[in-house]
């Protein structure tokens, strides 16, 4: 009898220690009392999938900090029986597999705490997913019926931690919500961004980061109908849901439109019984495609973006403008509210939104809708540039093939903005529209978004052929790719004889990773400083000449030499002499030797988190090249003799004793190059030629100008005051730049570049520097939205040059080449300012 009351023990303790428990009983605290740190978020996770059998965990991979990036994704056990044959089905309907699906279940992606210090949603993510797997509600059991439910707790995991650590050590014991107070600061570069700062929420379409790859390369596997992206605003601002402001994208489609009002009215109806405050249709609009919300629509899901006021400022809580205490609780409270009323809406329209879906992709792909339907890549002139174009098309599963031989043809051609015949090769590229990825194919080539509305939540033009730097042209009619594409065999460097030069093309961004590489392995490089041709070839400034003198000490020189060349896939030709045909023999002392730059960079209070983490992620992921980073308050402690270069990322940081002992170092032979609002910290200063205005004349000029709008401005109604104001501000305009190509900050770029200006900066040219990139007219504008005001004043403006200071240079860099790490062209200009100029 003792046994069997033993035995019955055990399994009454064994039941009760896998019994499925909620976040307050497995964390130990009421939600809303503390913020969780990443890793019980995923034993929670994990605990709910190791006692239901309808909750699977699907590990995509890992943050840049080796955290478990995950999602769990619940359903009702006779779908989780079927969850392949569910996800393979919706592919079908998408027409990226082939096949009719036999079953009608709606998917539900919601994402949360893609902004690490927007931490709420993260908590609101645990209770959500609780209350619809909890085995005791009848009525998640109802909703699981009809959908795949998939959540991902924090797609941020290496933001959230550097948020949750530091808020964890900072708050009060007891409930502190003066604004004032330390725990209501958080100090640079906050927990916003990923490990490189980067801003996962605006990287979807672009997938330079880590976690977008591996969550995109997930996302494709599935193909949401419904995306739901949770985030945090001011914590003045109450709730914010959809439907999305204006302006809203052409191609969104009425059900789209509709379904965001479905959802718009479950949720205020939550919302309103509570006495909940909210707002819809303002602010948050639907355009730029490298959102959370905009890239699924663009896919064919109902993108849904959900804002709760608070952030990271307000902690467990703080005061509102009103005196008011937001409180964690409630924010999780209010998000988690948001949440349900998505599982509702999809569990109630799901057999309409699997079909909406499926009617989404035959209609584009059978008639795409907007004006381009065909896009052609020249291949001829640049095919690395190409070449990095389409592994970014391979990553947002766009087909393409080669164009074969055609001729008169007619397009916009995108260099001119102006419409032109042209002819393919056989090695030329056509994407047209007519296929699955239709929508995002049109979005991401269009020159120019259509806009209901000029107030814009960010940037109105990214078109790839600029961003790439690649010459292409759209057509308003349908272009079949001639062949399949494959791609072009590269035939491997070998290692034959001893030649005295190997020669190393340079105008892509695979070609600064060379150079880097071959600096790191100690190996002497000399770049042409003007074009030369030698055994019947031509070649270009910039060309890099590795040669033989000056390395004979390197072991293994060729084998290196080689083998790099060929794991970036680059095509060396060979020189026995350095007498040239044309131009300056090899060994003129004006082909200059890079030596390989010892490069520091100021980071911290005062400096962009954003462009600083561009430039850091550059250098440490794409050019694997050591840098140094400096602490902006501290600079006045460092020994900058022991740096050649000095990235000074956009910002206002330098003044006084710092900045003096910057221009001290840069003018005993140091290089600074200082980005976007960081430029400004030189203007208008004694001793440099940098300055905002021409003459006095101008000066006083503007001023008048300014004044004659303050009064317009004073008798406007107070409702168009924030259309006034966009008059004087640019939102990725594209402009052309003339480039002075016979300096090496313009090495490899041809005679032009594509600049995206998202600020108003304007400067004059220099009157004793070189003026190395100039906007001369308004004929170099594109496309992109830039006020009526601010446009004018665009012409004869410098947007790169050099000063020379002492012995030393600064690169004034007034447009951001590196903006958002996806303007690949512009990371050449960087590449040169870092590794050419001054050599």
């Amino acid at each position: 009898m003792r046994k069997i009351y033993t035995l019955v023990l055990a399994m009454l303790v064994v039941g009760t220690a896998f019994a499925q428990k909620s976040p307050d009983e497995f964390l130990g605290y009421k939600a809303g009392e503390r913020f969780t740190p990443h890793h019980k978020v995923v034993d929670y996770f994990e605990h709910l999938a190791s006692t239901l059998p309808n909750v699977k965990l699907v590990y995509y991979g890992e943050s840049v900090e080796k955290r478990p990036l995950f999602v769990a994704i619940a359903t009702s056990p006779d779908n989780m029986q079927n969850l392949d044959q569910i996800r393979m089905d919706n592919l079908r309907r998408t027409g990226m597999v082939d096949g009719n699906p036999s079953t009608k279940v709606a998917i539900n992606w919601m994402q949360y705490n893609v902004h690490g210090n927007e931490a709420v949603a993260t908590e609101a993510a645990m209770m959500t997913f609780w209350e619809v797997v909890n085995p005791a509600n009848a009525q998640g059991k109802e909703w699981l019926q009809k959908q795949v439910l998939i959540v991902d707790p924090c797609a941020n995991p290496d933001g959230k931690d550097r948020y949750t650590v530091w808020y964890n050590q900072k708050v009060n014991s007891r409930l502190q919500p003066d604004p004032q107070s330390v725990e209501h600061f958080e100090p640079w570069p906050g927990g916003r961004p990923n490990h490189y700062l980067m801003d996962l929420n605006r990287d979807w379409a672009w997938q330079t980061q880590a976690e977008t790859k591996q969550r995109i390369e997930l996302y494709h596997q599935w193909m949401p109908h419904l995306f739901v992206d949770y985030h945090e605003q001011g914590i003045n601002d109450p709730f914010y849901f959809a439907p999305a402001a204006k302006p809203i994208h052409e191609q969104v489609s009425p059900f789209q439109h509709e379904f965001q009002d479905i959802y718009g009215r479950n949720t205020a109806a939550k919302f309103d019984a509570n006495n909940w405050q909210y707002f819809t249709k303002e602010r948050f609009d639907l355009l730029y495609p490298s959102y959370g919300d905009t890239y699924p629509m663009y896919n064919g899901a109902i993108g849904m973006t959900i804002e709760k006021g608070g952030s990271g400022r307000a902690g467990l809580g703080m005061l509102n403008a009103l005196g008011d205490t937001v409180t964690l609780e409630e924010r999780i409270i209010h998000q988690h509210a948001a949440g349900i009323s998505a599982v509702e809406v999809t569990a109630r329209h799901a057999e309409r939104l699997a079909d909406e879906f499926a009617k989404f992709f035959k209609d584009n792909s059978n008639s795409p809708k907007a004006k381009y339907k065909s896009f052609v890549i020249k291949a001829d002139q640049n095919p690395a540039r190409v070449e990095a174009l389409l592994s970014l098309l391979d990553k947002n599963k766009i087909s393409y093939g080669f164009a074969g031989n055609r001729s008169g043809l007619r397009g916009l051609d995108y260099f001119t903005g102006k419409t032109a015949s042209f002819s393919t090769t056989d090695k030329d590229i056509i994407v047209n529209a007519y296929q699955p990825k239709s929508v995002l194919t049109q979005v991401l080539f269009e020159p120019e978004a259509v806009l209901q509305d000029s107030i814009t939540y960010d940037i109105t033009s990214w078109a790839l052929p600029f961003a790439y730097g690649v010459q292409a042209y759209a057509l308003e009619t349908r272009l079949d790719a001639a062949n399949a594409y494959e791609k072009p065999y590269f035939e491997q460097n070998t290692v034959s004889g001893k030649p005295l030069t190997y020669i190393a093309p340079w105008y892509a961004t695979k070609h600064a990773k060379y150079l880097a590489a071959l600096l790191n392995e100690g190996i002497r490089i000399r770049i042409a400083d003007a074009s030369f041709e030698i055994n019947g070839e031509s070649y270009p400034a910039g060309t890099m000449l590795i040669m033989r003198n000056g390395n004979q000490y390197v072991a293994d020189y060729d084998q290196k030499v080689v083998s790099l060349a060929n794991k970036f896939e680059i095509k060396l030709a060979t020189s026995s002499s350095s007498y040239v045909d044309k131009g300056k023999d090899f060994g003129s002392s004006d082909v200059a030797i890079v030596k390989a730059p010892r490069i520091a960079m100021v980071g911290g209070s005062g400096t962009s988190s954003l462009n600083f983490g561009e430039v850091w992620y550059f250098f440490e992921q794409e050019l694997d090249y050591p840098i140094s980073i400096l602490e902006a308050d501290m600079l006045g402690r460092f020994d900058l003799s022991k740096y050649d270069v000095l990235i000074l990322p956009s910002g206002n940081y330098l003044n006084g004793t710092n900045f003096n002992k910057v221009m001290e170092w840069v003018r005993a032979g140091g290089k600074a190059i200082a980005i976007e609002a960081a430029v400004g910290m030189f203007a208008d200063k004694e001793g440099f030629s940098l300055s905002r205005f021409d003459t006095e004349e101008e000066n006083k000029a503007q001023q008048k100008t300014d004044t004659e709008v303050a009064k317009v401005e004073r008798l406007e109604p107070y409702q168009d005051r924030s259309r006034m104001g966009i008059s004087t501000t640019a939102a990725g305009a594209i402009f052309e730049v003339k480039l002075d190509n016979s300096h090496p900050l313009n090495f490899g770029m041809g005679n032009k570049y594509y600049t995206l200006k998202n600020n108003g900066r304007r400067y004059a040219y220099l009157n004793r520097g070189v003026n190395a990139g100039i906007i001369p007219s308004l004929d170099a504008y594109r496309f992109g939205f830039i006020g009526n005001k601010l446009k004018p004043q665009m012409k004869e403006s410098m947007v790169y040059g050099v000063e020379n200071q002492g012995r030393g240079q600064i690169v004034y860099l007034v447009d951001n080449p590196m903006f958002r790490s996806f303007w690949e062209s512009g990371k050449l200009i960087m590449s040169n300012a870092i590794f050419l100029v001054g050599q």
